[in-house]
């Protein structure tokens, strides 16, 4: 008959009978695939190369109900267990060694409605799903910078993106959430059904579930004034000094990233910009930014809020390795500027390396740190350092200049920092990246997971019976 190896959520192996897999491939509508199945090597590559995982059993679920059979299934045999949404997980956690994947990226659905200015959208969708379906009405909420991003990942981090200043994180525009439990249930998350599970959602990572499906505040939006702009390396300091004066005076609706960066054509600082309010008005709060210097390149200009959400695809795309380290700033003040130009100068990688100021502050800050699970809402601005590289052999220095970089910034950053971003980096930085909120979700996740299957995530022990654990 034989057996299939599969790896438990304690760290053992066991012997899976042929029969009882194929009994529950027999109950999934959406197809199991193991080694040698055709599909098996494209379900298990995720963003970062660096993560070649070969995971037992990767259930293609085809809607709830399969969902709810892999978590039963997986909880009844002890099977180290990985959610799939996007995929776009720097630490890889979407796909997991000898273990059974909950692939939700076959459930994709978006549906938009623009008369209650609502959007639901399933587990699996992209957010390039996600804005083709609402952009068809003018509508759009804050959603990831990249559209190969899965909406699931994001929003359960928090989820900043080019409109956070105006419409807060893609956690505060989440009306509701459909997710399958630990114990199989189904329930529905909201202000009135679930209260504490769906303040949880709201920045708890996947620690609480796997969530089937999404419904989302939508906002009119575009076409936005936005584009690129590249400043030489050799003004970086006196630039950067300008940009925080005027990112922190400017409007909601306009969000400017700063970034250092290595490329094809050298070292730069280039800015992206997204103004999401009228263009006469964004043209007018831009023009300082655009005429200091002025730039050696100009891009902004009016254009479908999509275009922006393109522009970083080509850096994300799949086939590279990459290493990101992150944390927010108490102020993004001089000398914190003075010593990344400095870095950065004298030690300039080959393509492709950056460090990303990110914009924050707006409406994120007019959420109480309390009100969701995701509680960073004081920073006007975050601090990206990532490196991305081809060759696997070349790892080694990429990461060291990764950390030396964060290193000479960790000075002027906070000790929290976005869940979203964070690596394989120890269980303080986990705590760190909860922040105020963690024992609140270390005691739901007691009451939702208290055996902690879902663990291949940025993993919050249960309150009671830690023992249970931390993923390794």
């Amino acid at each position: 008959m034989g057996a299939l190896k599969c790896a438990t959520r304690s760290g053992s192996e066991i012997m899976l009978p042929h029969a009882t897999v194929d009994g529950f491939r027999s109950r999934v509508l959406g197809g199991v695939l193991s080694r040698g199945d055709d599909g098996y090597d494209r379900a298990r590559v995720v963003l970062n190369a660096m993560n070649d995982r070969f995971p037992a059993l990767i259930v293609q679920c085809g809607g709830v109900a399969d969902v709810r059979e892999a978590v039963m299934f997986a909880r009844e045999n002890n099977l180290l267990v990985s959610i799939r949404g996007g995929g776009h997980g720097v630490t890889g956690n979407a796909v997991c060694n000898d273990g059974l994947v909950i692939d939700l990226s076959r459930m994709r659905s978006v549906r938009a409605d623009a008369v209650t200015r609502t959007a639901r959208a399933e587990g699996g969708a992209t957010w390039g799903d996600f804005d083709r379906e609402t952009q068809a009405f003018g509508l759009a909420s804050t959603g990831g910078i990249v559209p190969t991003t899965g909406i699931a990942g994001l929003t359960l981090g928090g989820g900043i993106g080019y409109l956070n200043r105006k419409y807060g994180l893609a956690c505060d525009n989440l009306i509701s959430a459909d997710v399958v439990t630990a114990d199989g249930r189904v329930l529905k998350a909201s202000v009135e059904d679930n209260a504490d599970l769906f303040w949880g959602l709201r920045g708890g990572g996947g620690n609480l579930g796997v969530v089937t499906s999404f419904e989302y505040r939508v906002h009119p939006v575009g076409p936005v004034l936005g584009g690129e702009l590249i400043f030489p390396l050799d003004r970086a300091k006196e630039t950067l000094r300008f940009y925080r004066d005027w990112s922190l005076a400017a409007p909601d609706e306009v969000r400017a990233d700063a970034t250092l960066l290595s490329g094809p054509e050298g070292p730069a600082l280039a800015f992206i910009v997204c103004y999401c309010g009228s263009i006469d008005d964004g043209e007018r709060v831009l023009r300082p930014l655009r005429q200091f210097g002025p730039p050696i390149v100009d891009t902004i200009g009016p254009s479908p809020y999509a275009r922006i959400q393109n522009l970083l695809t080509e850096v994300l795309a799949p086939g590279f390795c990459h290493y990101w380290k992150s944390g927010f700033f108490r102020t993004f003040s001089d000398d914190a500027i003075e010593t990344l130009v400095d870095f950065f100068a004298a030690d300039v990688p080959s393509p492709f390396a950056a460090v990303a100021i990110e914009h924050l502050g707006g409406a994120i800050g007019r959420v109480g740190e309390r009100d969701t699970a995701f509680s960073h809402r004081r920073a006007q601005h975050s601090c990206l350092v990532l490196r991305a590289w081809r060759d696997p052999a070349a790892s080694h220095d990429n990461i060291a200049w990764g950390r030396s970089c964060y290193g000479a910034m960790e000075p002027f950053l906070e000790q929290g920092v976005y869940v979203n971003y964070l690596g394989d980096e120890g269980e303080s930085r986990v705590r760190a990246a909860y922040g105020a909120n963690y024992q609140r979700l270390a005691a739901l996740k007691q009451k939702y997971d208290p055996a902690n299957l879902f663990r291949m995530n940025q993993n919050i022990a249960p309150a009671v019976g830690r023992a249970t654990g931390m993923a390794s």
